[in-house]
């Protein structure tokens, strides 16, 4: 275990991450698209801003085990931050979990446990360990902590770009990212900032709790978008919608899997299919859409597109997805 100090001055897990201006992205979505790439974290995803975080205050706070329930980039993201702070840590994934992240998390350092169909029994799991024996339970996307870690993503927009943003474009999961940004866009001062949260049908838990006005549990997870997979969002996502203008959408699993491979033509980069959601929005011209039905404004300067990136994807994936839905 690599010891590291967490005195007040540590440096955050997380690396500035790159904003660069997308010209495929742009003509598909008739305005100047922005890339945040959080592809490029230490773990592949943007999960190690708020995990980070959350793991560096709870070192301080004299933490002697971690747990965190995850099919993966948290889970990866936590692993990364307990070994940084020279901290055991129990992760428990559920049985959908691919045996090439199982084999990263224990190469990390991690104790692995596979536990329940979907994250959610996995996560009740995590909770009974962290009870039983003292451990420190990470939520991979529900805590306030996490979403502090997330907000940091805002500023660095801030101190990239020249204007702010007419629209930010990201995936929902659990909710994490959504309601750091939104805190982000409040620190920031950008307060008129539309956020487009984009899900898959089949893990649109989120969408359906904003219908419903209230949480909704999905009964399962049937989307290939599994690291959407949250049958229920924080309720702090949910209360996001109602102080921020943020707009879902839904789009189906195929297109989120042919903007995989669309933007991997487009810029050489390979995300999983939680990321293909937003960009199959940009890339199929759902933007045009909203601005011709007057929920966003004409014309807008920019779009950031936040490419959160994923570790869980390799070719053989991309493959497994396509034949799953019938795309060869």
């Amino acid at each position: 275990m690599e010891n590291m100090l967490v005195g007040d001055n540590a440096r955050p897990f997380h690396v500035v991450t790159p904003v660069l201006e997308s010209i495929a992205l742009s003509q598909a979505a008739g305005t100047k698209v922005y890339m945040k790439l959080e592809n490029v974290q230490p773990t592949g995803s943007f999960k190690i801003r708020g995990i980070g975080y959350f793991c560096q205050q709870v070192a301080r706070n004299g933490c002697k085990h971690l747990v965190c329930s995850s099919g993966g980039n948290a889970g990866l993201a936590a692993t990364y931050a307990a070994r940084k702070l020279g901290i055991p840590i129990t992760v428990v994934v559920p049985r959908s979990t691919s045996q090439l992240t199982v084999k990263r998390l224990e190469e990390q350092g991690a104790e692995v446990e596979v536990f329940g169909q979907a994250w959610d029994e996995a996560n009740k799991r995590a909770m009974d360990l962290a009870e039983a024996d003292g451990w420190v339970s990470v939520h991979p996307f529900d805590h306030p902590l996490v979403w502090k870690g997330h907000s940091t993503l805002v500023k660095e927009l801030k101190d990239s770009l020249d204007a702010k943003p007419g629209a930010i474009v990201l995936a929902v999961g659990g909710g994490g990212l959504l309601s750091g940004v939104v805190s982000g866009l409040q620190e920031v001062g950008w307060l008129d900032v539309p956020i487009i949260a984009v899900e898959t049908r089949g893990a649109d838990s989120f969408n359906q709790a904003l219908q419903a006005g209230r949480l909704v549990t999905l009964p399962e997870i049937t989307s290939v978008a599994t690291c959407l997979g949250a049958k229920t969002v924080a309720q702090r996502a949910l209360d996001c919608a109602s102080e921020w203008p943020i707009i879902s959408h839904v789009l189906d699993d195929v297109e989120a899997v042919k903007a995989i491979e669309q933007f991997l033509d487009d810029e050489r980069i390979l995300v999983e299919a939680a990321c293909g959601a937003p960009l199959a929005f940009l890339y199929s011209g759902y933007l045009q859409q909203l601005q011709e039905e007057r929920h966003l404004g004409q014309p807008l300067d920019s779009v950031v597109l936040i490419v959160c990136g994923g570790s869980a994807i390799q070719m053989e994936i991309l493959q497994a997805m396509k034949s799953r839905l019938g795309m060869e």
